[in-house]
Order: C-alpha cells, then sequence, then structure tokens
C-alpha cells in the first residue's frame, strides 16, 4: 500500500518567529527528489506550515525522508517536526507518524542571502 504523507513544521515560540530556509525530500538511496522552499519562508509565533506528497507520488520509496534546515534571529525553542503517513483500502486504514531528529545545530548569525 502507498501512503500519503504530510510534512509538519509548527513554529513552537510564542515570541519569535522563525525562517524556514530549507525543506528538501530525499528517496530510499539518498538521492534527491524534490525541494520545496524555493525562498526562505517566515513562520511567525506559533505559526505552522506543512508540505503533502501524495500517495501516488512513489517517487521516494520506502525510506524517503526530508531534511529541514531554519534558523532566528533570537534564540528561541525548535520547531516541532514531525509527518504523519496514512492510507486506507477497502475497510483497511493503515496510519502512523514520525518525529524529526536533529541532526546538527549551528549558533550564531544567520546565514546571509546573496
Amino acid at each position: 500500500m502507498n501512503l500519503a504523507t504530510t510534512l509538519s513544521i509548527r513554529n513552537a515560540s510564542p515570541e519569535a518567529p522563525l525562517t524556514l530556509t530549507t525543506i528538501e525530500y530525499y528517496d530510499s538511496d539518498g538521492q534527491p527528489v524534490r525541494e520545496y522552499v524555493d525562498t526562505a519562508r517566515t513562520l511567525g509565533p506559533m505559526a505552522s506550515t506543512y508540505v503533502v506528497v501524495e500517495q501516488d507520488d512513489v517517487r521516494g520509496g520506502v525510506g524517503a525522508n526530508f531534511i529541514v534546515r531554519w534558523h532566528a534571529e533570537t534564540p528561541i525553542h525548535p520547531p516541532v517536526v514531525e509527518t504523519v503517513m496514512i492510507t486506507s483500502e477497502a475497510t483497511q486504514g493503515i496510519s502512523f507518524r514520525s518525529t524529526a531528529r536533529v541532526l546538527y545545530e549551528e549558533t550564531g548569525a544567520p546565514p546571509k542571502t546573496p
């Protein structure tokens, strides 16, 4: 069964915005499939956004994953990033979620935009 995937990104700060700079989607072999952010996008305090990979888009395979890069002007709580995968067929439904993990953290000034 193929599953639809929703990537949810929520700014957990009640006071400060954060800026999403990259949402990259990779397939099971670690090859890039698609980028979902073509220009930086700011999420206000407690705001959220999402990306949907449709059920019939099987380019990612069974081990597909996302990399989300973000920064903030002031120290804030990390955003809440998770995926929900879901499908249904006849009378059967399957769903599960996966919570993001921090791969690395950079501190200091945000990157300059050329």
